[in-house]
């Protein structure tokens, strides 16, 4: 009988350990404040795991530790998640060289590979990655090299469709969850821009124009561009010129008032074509435009409108309309 009731003791005893321990791995659960959700935060979780993507599919063993990104948008894009990459390119119109200045305190100790169309594949072996990403539309016919020297991820193409890239690479890199608070968080400032805009303008939304000066044509960027997507979710209009669902149209010094608005964004791609901005701004027809005259053209970094392609460069954006708009930026 005393064997039994000991036996019973120890057995309820037991009981109640565990359901503590249980509830103390939910609370903990529960309770983490990283921005990350469980899954993501935990080392191994969800690994191995395959990836389909624009070349086929790639089987990632455990959550990648070093990165290589090839292109800007990757670039954004790891470093936004919390990675520094081991190695990644520079901006391919940036003849000066040199990573992106908005994310310099995010790439130090990241190795150039670059140039962007050529990446020094031996380098980029040296690093001994564990994970590379980059695009079709960018380095499809060096896919099988940079496959046999680590794990590849490509998404389609570039530029419009970079929230769903980033999600691809999130996927890759164990860090769905994350990716998903940061553009959530994005797009409800945005949303919340194109509100205070629209108060300051009388209920009517502006038009927005995006003019990039570069070593040719003058180009003008439509919806399906990463700009057009950011003015898009802001709520802004665009000029006719601009109201297409394409990336960008070439216009000639004759026609460079297509790219008339309430509000002109000016970028240029490199140092060396600040000539060609010069020379264009003081041709005629750019001085008749009415954002001319009313002082609404706005001078705004290339590297975050044009080649920064992810969530960091669209907060650079909001914040750039929210000064030419002249609203406060949402937090």
């Amino acid at each position: 009988m005393v064997l039994r009731h000991t036996a019973l003791r120890i057995r309820r005893a037991t009981a109640v350990l565990l359901a503590t321990a249980v509830s103390a791995t939910l609370l903990a659960a529960c309770g983490s404040t990283d921005g990350a959700s469980s899954a993501d935060a935990a080392p191994g979780s969800g690994f191995p795991v395959t990836i389909r993507h624009a070349i086929g599919s790639t089987t990632i063993k455990s959550r990648p530790q070093r990165v290589i990104a090839l292109d800007t948008g990757e670039l954004d894009d790891v470093t936004a998640l919390g990675i520094t990459p081991v190695g990644a390119v520079a901006p391919h119109m940036k003849t000066e060289g040199g990573f992106p200045t908005y994310l310099k305190n995010e790439v130090k100790g990241t190795k150039d590979v670059g140039p962007m169309m050529e990446p020094n594949l031996e380098l980029i072996a040296s690093l001994h990655p564990d994970l590379i990403i980059s695009s079709k539309v960018r380095h499809e016919k060096i896919y099988n090299e940079l496959d046999a020297i680590a794990p590849t991820v490509f998404a389609e193409t570039t530029g419009e469709p970079w929230k769903a890239n980033f999600r691809l690479y999130a996927k890759a890199l164990g860090r769905e969850h994350q990716a998903d608070q940061l553009v959530a968080g994005y797009e409800k400032r945005a949303h919340e821009l194109g509100a205070e805009i629209r108060k300051k303008y009388g209920g009517t939304m502006p038009t927005a124009s995006v003019v990039r000066f570069n070593n040719g044509p003058t180009r003008l960027y439509q919806k399906a561009s990463f700009s057009g997507t950011v003015l898009s979710d802001i709520g802004l209009r665009r000029p006719p010129s601009q109201n297409v669902d394409d990336s960008m149209t070439n216009v000639s010094p004759e026609e460079i008032d297509k790219a008339d608005a309430d509000l002109v964004f000016v970028t240029v791609a490199d140092v060396k074509d600040a000539s060609e901005q010069q020379q264009e701004e003081s041709n005629p027809v750019w001085r008749g435009m009415s954002a001319v005259k009313n002082h609404k053209v706005f001078d705004v970094p290339d590297e975050t409108w044009m080649s920064g392609i992810g969530v960091q460069a669209a907060d650079g954006m909001l914040a750039d309309v929210a000064r030419a708009a002249d609203v406060p930026l949402p937090h």
